[in-house]
């Protein structure tokens, strides 16, 4: 009976994966796999408990840093990572000390804050989104020469 435990387990750990592709579930999966075996060879419930729990946790610690930095290399990044790097108007003075400014990217407008203290970038700059912090995009200004180069 606990075999076919271990596999249910095993195969909802494989349907959940595959359902998410976001490597979650992988790991107990192989774990599950194992603890199947050791149900196979009459080894109590507390011990294929611990089978499974060792090797989802070693399967987890060895593999996944293999497994994140080789499976989605060629993932898009969406949402608000996919706005890092791009380039945006200021509508507002942006001034980190009046906690003020604004600019407009793909067509909206946020809340912008200079990447670095100190800095105020005028209406009209052109500006590169360094992060986002909540709701409010954080930029520096692309040198004068590189903005006339690319316009």
């Amino acid at each position: 009976m606990e075999m076919i435990g271990w596999l249910a387990a095993f195969i909802i750990f494989i349907l959940i994966e595959g359902a998410t592709m976001a490597l979650t579930t992988i790991w107990f999966a192989g774990g599950a796999g194992i603890a199947f075996f050791a149900a196979a060879f009459h080894m109590p419930l507390k011990g294929q408990a611990v089978v499974f729990l060792a090797v989802s946790f070693v399967l987890l610690i060895f593999t996944r840093p293999f497994a994140l930095k080789y499976v989605n290399r060629g993932a898009v990044r969406t949402n608000s990572e996919g706005l890092v790097g791009k380039k945006a108007r200021v509508t507002a003075e942006i001034n980190n000390d009046l906690s003020s400014g604004a600019a407009v990217l793909n067509g909206q407008e946020w809340t912008a804050r200079a990447a670095k203290e100190g800095v105020i970038i005028p209406v009209g700059e052109i500006v590169v989104v360094c992060a986002i912090r909540g709701v409010k995009l954080v930029v520096e200004p692309i040198p004068a020469c590189v903005q006339e180069s690319k316009e």
